[in-house]
Formats: structure tokens, sequence, C-alpha cells
């Protein structure tokens, strides 16, 4: 009953009433971002969801458009504005995600929705995570994050299905707001510590 119903119906209300009480820092952090890439403030990008349906992911856009002499975007690193670096640091990256939630692409907790280039490599158990909703934060988020290798962090998201419940969301919700209140866990660029999850299980075939 709580997989099925109860579970979309939080998600829409937390995620509405949560919109607007973040209004105010939502329309700050954007125009900070609008002014630091350019006008472009808002990151958009095509993610797998329920059932492996694709959707549009909005996050705050954190890294700038520059590239190098040959046209190729520079690597992350050099891209991250100042602003940006705070704003994947205090996870204020993360609120656009809420009108995800509102529209039944994601829910707030939940698998992460990954890269559509990963889609090839993931096992048919590790598939599963795609049997429910993408999430904001999940189990694997309150458990390591980015510092989590590929295959303990997929999972984690496998455990996540299998004992989906109210409970478990609620513990869930309460240690992620611990962790971003402690900025725990949480890694600037993810590429400095560890591959793509295509480079990795790529190499090892």
């Amino acid at each position: 009953m709580y997989k099925n119903y109860f579970k979309r119906v939080i998600d829409f209300v937390v995620a509405f009433v949560s919109l607007i009480l973040l209004s105010p820092l939502f329309i700050i952090v954007m125009l900070g971002l609008f002014l630091a890439n350019q006008g472009k403030p808002f990151f958009v990008q095509l993610r797998p969801g329920k059932n492996e349906a694709i959707f549009k992911i909005i996050k705050f856009k954190t890294m700038n458009d520059k590239k190098d002499e040959k046209g190729e975007l520079l690597p992350d690193a050099k891209r991250l504005t100042t602003i940006g670096s705070f704003v994947r640091k205090t996870s204020l990256d993360e609120i656009p995600q809420l009108i995800n939630v509102l529209k039944g692409d994601m829910s707030l907790i939940g698998p992460r929705p990954l890269l559509m280039k990963y889609l090839p490599y993931y096992s048919e158990n590790e598939r599963r995570r795609h049997t429910v909703r993408p999430g904001i934060t999940g189990l694997a988020q309150i458990n390591g994050r980015n510092t989590v290798k590929w295959d303990e962090r997929l999972a984690y998201d496998v455990d996540y299905v299998e004992n989906l419940s109210f409970k478990l969301d609620l513990e869930i919700i309460y240690k992620t707001v611990l962790k971003v209140i402690a900025s725990e866990n949480i890694v600037v660029d993810p590429e400095s510590i560890m591959q793509n999850l295509d480079d990795e299980r790529s190499s090892q075939h």
C-alpha cells in the first residue's frame, strides 16, 4: 500500500511544500548561477527512470561550458565555478529535482538516476534498481555517497528495492539531513576519486 500509493502522495505533498518554503533560496541560487554561467542557471540531462523510461533531470548548473582549443569541454574540475563548488558542497544543486518529484519522474527517496551510458553495464540483478522511481537521496547516499565503490553502491540500490518501506524511507531522510548539515561524504569532483561506471566495467573485460 505504501509503495504503490502513499509514497507518491507523500512525495508530491513534501515536494510542493518544500518548493514553496525554499523559493527565496531557490531564486538567490538561480540568480547567482545565472551570472556565473553566462545566463544558464540550470543543468538538464536525460536519465533513465522507473522501468528505464527516459526523463529530463533538472539540477542547478555548477559548471561553466568553457572549451579547449579543439572545441572540447574542459575537465570537470576546471569548469567548476566558485559558486558552483559551494552549491555542490551544500547539496543545493539538488533542489530543482523537487520539480521532477512533482512531475512524477522521481521520488524523494530511491536509487539515484544515473547516466544513460551506464545502462548496458548493469547486471540483471542491478537492473532491478529501475523497478522503482529514482530518488533525490537513497540508501547508497547515506552509506558513503560518491565515496562508495560502484559494486557496493549498486548493491545498496537493490537492497532498497527489496526492503522499501515507510520506516526505511524515514531513516534515509533523517540520515540524509544529518549528512547534508555535516557536509559529509560530499565530493565536489567525483571523477577525482573514482572512474565512471562504464569505464570501470569495460576495463574489467
